[in-house]
């Protein structure tokens, strides 16, 4: 009789959202807010960059936590961190170029290589970068490392662009639009690497939505549109909210994974399975 191997399979919960329109929608305004926010708390309050950033990076880890305890995707929880990721992303880069005096050209530089090597030891680790598997804490923090870096590198090169190559908020915004929707076209008729592609656009989006951010909130005398932090971060926050609440009721964004019952996965804790299944192979 031939030899027969049995593998388990596990079913589990994937711990990012589901790539849709709402998500990019949401990411897209969580970094707007980022932004305004960021500006709001280190000027407008008069906390400066150094108080605003341990301040927020408290709040950040705090969140995180919550993130963490999760084992699955949860809308306020993943939601929040992202947020707040983002205003951290942008503090950690205001303060090397404000406090520090690191030139804009020197700060993207050094976030695409600290992004690079992030990438490098997680495909290392785990052999694949795809966001359809973090089901692991291991390739969650993984991926939240990777998100920092994307918000600060995003930072440095939206502002690189429209301060330093003086194109102003508007045509910095259009320009990495453009690149966007290139990007996309790449990945629905060209062939594009899906998850390459995912991590261009997610770095992109960035100084996309950072750029719309100041032309609302900067005076116009600064090429704004003059709405202020406050009114620009409370538009977007109402908007992020009104989705996220929409995405819980119809439970959007849930990811299941099927995945190899190996030394990995028996790690994890046994509250992150939901059946398994035998197969022979």
């Amino acid at each position: 009789m031939p030899a027969t191997t049995e593998t388990a399979k596990a079913v589990v919960y994937n711990r990012v959202p589901r790539v849709t329109a709402d998500f990019w929608l949401i990411k897209l305004m969580a970094v707007t807010m980022g932004e305004t926010a960021a500006d709001y708390l280190n000027v407008q309050m008069g906390l400066g960059l150094t108080a605003t950033s341990l301040i927020m990076s408290i709040i950040l880890a705090g969140a995180l936590i919550w993130q963490f305890a999760q084992k699955r995707y949860v809308p306020a929880a993943y939601w929040l961190s992202v947020v707040l990721i983002s205003i951290v992303g942008t503090l950690i880069t205001d303060n090397l170029v404000d406090n520090f005096r690191v030139p804009l050209l020197d700060t993207t530089i050094a976030f695409s290589s600290a992004l690079a090597l992030t990438f490098l030891l997680w495909f290392q680790t785990e052999r694949t970068l795809s966001i359809h598997s973090i089901f692991t804490g291991r390739r969650e923090a993984f991926y939240w490392l990777a998100i920092l870096f994307t918000f600060a590198l995003g930072t440095a090169a939206g502002d690189l662009v429209a301060e330093k190559f003086a194109l102003g908020y508007l045509a910095t915004g259009v320009l990495f639009g453009m690149i966007i929707i290139s990007l996309t076209i790449g990945y629905f008729f060209l062939g594009l690497d899906p998850v390459l592609g995912f991590w261009l656009v997610y770095i992109l989006t960035r100084p996309l939505g950072a750029s719309f951010g100041d032309l609302m909130s900067q005076p116009a005398q600064y090429g704004g549109l003059g709405l202020g932090t406050i009114v620009t971060s409370a538009i977007f926050l109402a908007a992020i909210v009104t989705i996220i609440v929409f995405m819980s009721m119809g439970h959007e964004g849930e990811e299941l994974v099927e995945v190899d019952e190996d030394a990995e996965l028996v790690a994890s804790r046994e509250s992150e399975r939901l059946a398994v299944t035998k197969e022979e192979l």
